[in-house]
């Protein structure tokens, strides 16, 4: 039996966008996608690592910009939440069947498809090696699930962030707008304040500040690259 490599970062909490479940179509949940995905946390789970993750919902619904269109934002944003849920449930059941156990835990009763959210009992989940996917966001409207992702690693005692998203890391500028838009490997947290980048909403990013918690952002559709940043890796941008 090999050894288990070395882990720069032995707790980790993984937020995943919605819109990374849809693949190219956009919108819904692409199964090739998910398929993928899995494999990657099972071999975080069977390098050793203690993983909890959050996934967004814009797949499905995405709050803000529904209240945009005219949607009371309040419903919207519960809308969203469901949706989290929704892609929870989604990634719960293909996890099984690779045998990498589960427990999806929600910050919305719904005691019939998934665990209420009690941390104690997470914590417990994720000494025994379970893999807890936390969906319904905090529970409340206005705030994003990068706030909730990060809240939640605050919770469970996480010694990263890692935001997987369809880009390299964190740039000057939008890279998808701005060709001449440069790679930051490392940055500070207040120098993310002072740029104004898009690393996670405010919110999210203030509350890394405050408790000294890095965050990694990198490009999930990279087979292999959040193990690697796991074992210490330099890759995506470091958040710090």
């Amino acid at each position: 039996m090999s050894e288990r490599p070395e882990l720069r970062y032995k707790r980790v909490l993984l937020k995943i966008s919605g819109e990374a479940l849809a693949g190219d179509r956009g919108f819904g949940i692409e199964p090739a996608v998910v398929d993928q995905l899995t494999d990657e946390i099972r071999s975080l789970v069977e390098m050793g690592v203690s993983l909890g993750i959050v996934i967004g919902g814009g797949n499905i619904v995405r709050g803000a910009m529904a209240s945009k269109k005219g949607m009371d934002r309040v419903q919207a944003d519960y809308m969203g939440m469901l949706s989290t849920v929704i892609n929870a449930l989604a990634v719960q059941d293909l996890l099984e069947t690779k045998n990498v156990e589960t427990r999806v835990m929600t910050a919305i009763r719904m005691e019939q498809i998934a665990e209420p959210y009690i941390r104690r009992k997470a914590m417990r989940h994720m000494e025994k090696g379970r893999v807890v996917l936390f969906a319904g966001g905090t529970g409340n409207p206005y705030f994003s699930t990068d706030t909730a992702a990060v809240l939640r690693a605050i919770e469970m005692e996480s010694d990263v962030v890692i935001k997987a998203t369809k880009v390299q890391g964190v740039f000057s500028a939008d890279p998808a707008k701005d060709p001449d838009a440069e790679f930051i490997p490392a940055i500070s947290f207040q120098e993310v304040f002072t740029r104004e980048l898009a690393v996670m909403d405010a919110a999210a990013v203030a509350l890394c500040k405050e408790n000294q918690l890095p965050i990694i952002v990198l490009n999930l559709s990279h087979i292999g690259a959040v193990a690697a940043a796991i074992r210490g890796e330099a890759i995506g941008t470091l958040v710090f």
